[in-house]
């Protein structure tokens, strides 16, 4: 076969999968863009302060109905962990859930590899947020933390939330105002006014039963696209491409460490996983078409998970950290993730052989009937067209009864 079928035959493979996971996409950024519009994000922020069991769980819930990409995630994060909220909640909790937990991720990998490996992801990922929880707790110093949080403070400086002027929080004439976040800063006291009737403004949530909530809702979801179409093009290409480039035996010989099934093949697999997903720079649903490469090809079942977690310290995404927190939190985030992804997937690896949830190896797809992929993309494209419709045609419209009122 000459290079360029091969080429054709990559991006077929790659449009096959994502023909098959259209309408799981749509459906998922529309839900997230629902829960995005109809609850209060600074009600969120408020009670993820503490370090307890009761903030960890609420992270996660919040990270997970915060459905992002990973560089909305972590942008996100910072901004949490700016504010006040513990490292326990943000980094551990927050961050992974908004990424690893999502709808949207769970549904693309139903589709394409199983209902096994999403039970899998969310369980593995609980147990994950827990292990890097822990190693926030008892490893890190907690004057690591109260570096980093100076290092983002120092990093963007202190700005009035409302004109954006620089103020400095030592000056006599600085306005200030205390919020269940934090201390905001002021130039004066008619941004500190303006600002505390946005404030009220927004805790206002838009109704279900209104246009304007349901328009929000669908300019959300379109943002989740906007935010995630390069990552999840650049997944079922690169997924695809690989398929179609590298042989078969090459990935027999990387995944060949220890006899299969002996416990050295399933860490290794672990191990070669996250490293896979490090350098392959894929991050969010785009992992999952890499994901079905690796698992047609002899990975085990816990290198998939391991695999998938990795999206979290991709290079850019790492560097993402040294810029917010200094080089040394980047290190304990890089570090930290690595090694709760390779004990979180060898962990998940023997629990589900132990309940018999690990498919035939190889063996991927999930349980929709294929031929409802053609009724359910339509469905789901009339969808999406409206989104598109209540995000530009509708304030397109308007617009112009507002010209002709004038």
């Amino acid at each position: 076969m000459s290079v360029v079928d091969t080429l054709a035959a990559g991006v077929r493979f790659g449009a096959e999968m994502f023909w098959e996971t259209w309408w799981a996409l749509v459906l998922g950024f529309t839900i997230a863009g629902a829960v995005e519009t109809f609850v209060s994000e600074q009600r969120m922020s408020r009670v993820l302060g503490g370090s307890g069991l009761r903030e960890l769980g609420l992270g996660t819930l919040f990270g997970a109905a915060s459905s992002s990409c990973s560089f909305g995630a972590v942008a996100t994060t910072k901004s949490l962990f700016k504010k006040g909220a513990s490292p326990i909640a943000s980094l551990a909790a927050f961050q992974f859930a908004s990424t690893n937990l999502v709808i949207e991720l769970g549904l693309v990998m139903w589709i394409l590899l199983g209902w096994e490996f999403v039970l899998a992801d969310y369980v593995a990922g609980l147990l994950l947020i827990v292990l890097l929880a822990g190693v926030f707790k008892f490893v890190v110093p907690e004057s690591w933390f109260a570096a980093a949080r100076e290092h983002v403070q120092a990093a963007e400086g202190v700005r009035d939330p409302v004109c954006g002027m620089d103020v400095d929080p030592t000056s006599d004439d600085v306005v200030t105002l205390e919020t269940d976040s934090g201390t905001e800063y002021f130039c004066s006291e008619s941004c500190k006014r303006t600002y505390r009737e946005e404030r009220e403004a927004g805790e206002r949530q838009p109704s279900l039963a209104t246009r304007q909530g349901w328009r929000l809702a669908a300019k959300n979801a379109v943002g989740e696209w906007k935010m995630l179409w390069t990552d999840i093009v650049a997944g079922f290409l690169v997924a695809g491409l690989i398929g179609a480039f590298v042989p078969r035996a090459w990935w027999t010989t990387l995944f060949d460490v220890g006899a299969q099934g002996s416990f050295t093949w399933v860490a290794a697999s672990a191990i070669i996983g996250v490293t896979v997903g490090v350098v392959t720079f894929v991050c969010s649903v785009g992992n999952v078409p890499f994901a079905v490469i690796l698992w047609s090809n002899g990975i085990a079942f816990g290198g998939v998970m391991s695999f998938i977690f990795a999206d979290l310290i991709v290079p850019t995404i790492t560097d993402a950290y040294r810029r917010y927190y200094g080089l040394r939190m980047a290190a304990v985030l890089f570090v930290g993730i690595f090694v709760t992804a390779v004990v979180s997937g060898i962990v998940i690896h023997y629990a589900w052989h132990g309940l018999g949830l690990v498919p035939a190896q190889g063996e991927a797809g999930g349980t929709a009937p294929s031929g409802y992929t053609t009724y359910l993309n339509a469905a789901f494209t009339l969808v999406f067209l409206a989104e598109l419709y209540l995000m530009y045609g509708a304030n397109a419209d308007e617009d112009t009864e507002r010209a002709h009122a004038h």
